[in-house]
């Protein structure tokens, strides 16, 4: 029987501090509905992220749907086809047309230069994804924004207590959403966070967060319920204690693979930026099948033959889904990395011999032999 190196596994606190956080659940016998621990949550939030602003949903796309809503934008949307499909169904749920722009080859990200060609007297806004937790070019994207008055949405997903340059990732653009699902490097089991800029934004973002409720009276926005839970919110405020812990175990073993795939042709990780704060929060490669000796996709079905998950995470494009029909022609740079993307097992208690394995394997199925 093979034993399973899963692609990800949730880190979990002690049973015992969760326990004792939920005790006073059953005291205010409050459940949801913005209750004394999502409210304790987000204070929490507001001081680690470094940010003024802060509101809570129920999982990291309704958060961004809600952004994306009360933003009131209309028409076209510039964003990345290099993404987890959620990203782009926020803009199509809301009636927005993605406009897709080519990626950065060495951070994956939107290609703030190739953003400027794209826009119309539609364009609206700009939602760019900090992909893999690696900062976008922020100044880039804001002189863009700002010469033709755009708002600019990041998707910060996977970017929790990411800084660049000594600045938190979410005091960029106009708001921000942070994934909080439990295969991040911090969770909350379920939910997402949304930072932003204008305090005023705050009534409206948690008015669509409740149904569109302003009292009990009156319903004048046509809202959602994607209120989070005070059993989540126990769970976030229990993990918030460990997540420095977790990051730096992660940078320990993200350090292990990368000393091993030096020794190795034809695969190259993912280039981290020396001016970011980071927080590892996954491990993607590129294979070039011509120098490594096979491709991707055999690399991936002959290491999940050992038990190795991995995932060719992001791929297919968005731009490609059978549900969307969009020209691709121009998104070559996205292209190339996705037909060439591996992401491999990282979680805190991955451990070196279970590292070794991995690399043994690859290895071995490479042009570089053990």
């Amino acid at each position: 029987m093979v034993n399973n190196i899963n692609v990800t596994k949730p880190f979990l606190p002690p049973i015992e501090e969760y326990k004792k956080k939920i005790e006073s659940i059953w005291e205010s016998n409050c459940l949801t509905n913005q209750g004394p621990i999502h409210q304790e949550f987000e204070e929490k939030l507001k001081s680690y992220l470094g940010v003024k602003n802060v509101s809570l949903f129920a999982n990291g796309h309704l958060a961004l749907e809600i952004a994306l809503k009360s933003l009131k934008l209309t028409g076209e949307v510039i964003t990345t086809p290099f993404t987890f499909a959620s990203t782009v169904h926020t803009l199509t749920l809301n009636g927005l047309k993605p406009v897709f722009c080519d990626i950065d080859p060495v951070t994956f990200n939107i290609d703030s230069s190739k953003i400027e060609e794209l826009i119309t007297p539609q364009t609206s806004a700009i939602l760019a994804v900090h992909v893999f937790g690696q900062p976008c070019d922020v100044s880039g994207i804001e002189h863009v924004a700002n010469k033709y008055g755009l708002k600019v949405i990041y998707d910060a997903a996977h970017a929790f207590g990411v800084e660049i340059d000594n600045q938190p990732i979410g005091r960029f653009g106009d708001i921000s959403m942070f994934s909080l699902h439990a295969t991040k490097v911090f969770h909350s089991v379920e939910g997402g966070i949304l930072s932003y800029r204008d305090k005023s934004l705050k009534k409206t973002l948690e008015k669509y967060r409740n149904f569109g409720i302003e009292n009990e009276d009156t319903v004048d926005l046509i809202g959602l319920n994607a209120k989070m839970s005070e059993f989540h919110a126990a769970m976030g405020v229990v993990n918030l204690d460990y997540i420095n812990q977790q990051i730096e175990e992660r940078k320990s073993i993200i350090d292990k693979y990368y000393k091993e795939f030096s020794s190795i042709t034809g695969l190259y990780p993912l280039i981290r930026q020396k001016n970011v704060k980071d927080n590892y929060s996954y491990l993607p490669i590129l294979i070039d099948e011509e120098h490594f000796g096979i491709s991707r996709d055999q690399l991936k079905t002959n290491l999940e033959e050992h038990g190795i998950k991995c995932r060719k995470y992001f791929y297919p494009l968005c731009s490609d889904f059978q549900c969307y029909s969009f020209k691709s022609d121009h998104l070559q740079n996205a292209k190339n990395i996705s037909n060439s993307i591996l992401t491999l097992p990282l979680y805190s208690s991955l451990n070196s011999l279970e590292i070794e394995k991995i690399c043994s394997l690859i290895k071995l199925n490479s042009l570089t032999r053990v």
